[in-house]
């Protein structure tokens, strides 16, 4: 019994998305190669403790298109991160939740370049709306 117990662990920690989460899995952010307030986030995202690798490319809106973001919620970067896709400067915090509450839609977005967003200059004068990346409408996320 033991034997059969330790081999069905070992298979589940062994399948993706299977098993006890230990934190925020390898993060890709994909750039365009000149954009640093994308270096500024991955910064932000590694002392929250996510572990991200950043990647310039010149196939930028090719990779959006992909991964299903629509031109209205795109951000200057991209984020792969445990199978979803997080849209530009999106607070630390709501991909946490996102990783956490593993919701049935491709990822979320905080589009354009708000000033005083994570890893942007200037200050935060208003809430951001952090929406949702899905297949229809148009939700949000969070206020934040």
């Amino acid at each position: 019994m033991r034997r059969r117990t330790v081999l069905v662990g070992f298979l589940a920690a062994a399948l993706p998305g299977v098993g006890v989460s230990q934190g925020a899995g390898p993060a890709i952010l994909y750039k365009t190669p000149q954009c640093q307030c994308c270096d500024a986030y991955a910064k932000v995202l590694r002392r929250s403790g996510i572990p991200v690798t950043v990647r310039p490319t010149s196939t930028l809106p090719a990779l959006k298109r992909e991964h299903g973001v629509p031109e209205a919620l795109q951000g200057c970067h991209t984020l792969l991160i445990e199978g979803y896709v997080v849209e530009g400067h999106v607070p630390v915090a709501q991909v946490k939740r996102l990783l956490a509450e593993r919701p049935a839609i491709k990822g979320i977005s905080l589009p354009g370049m708000p000033a005083g967003s994570p890893g942007m200059d200037g200050e935060k004068t208003e809430p951001f709306t952090v929406y949702e990346i899905g297949d229809g409408d148009t939700k949000v996320f969070a206020r934040a």
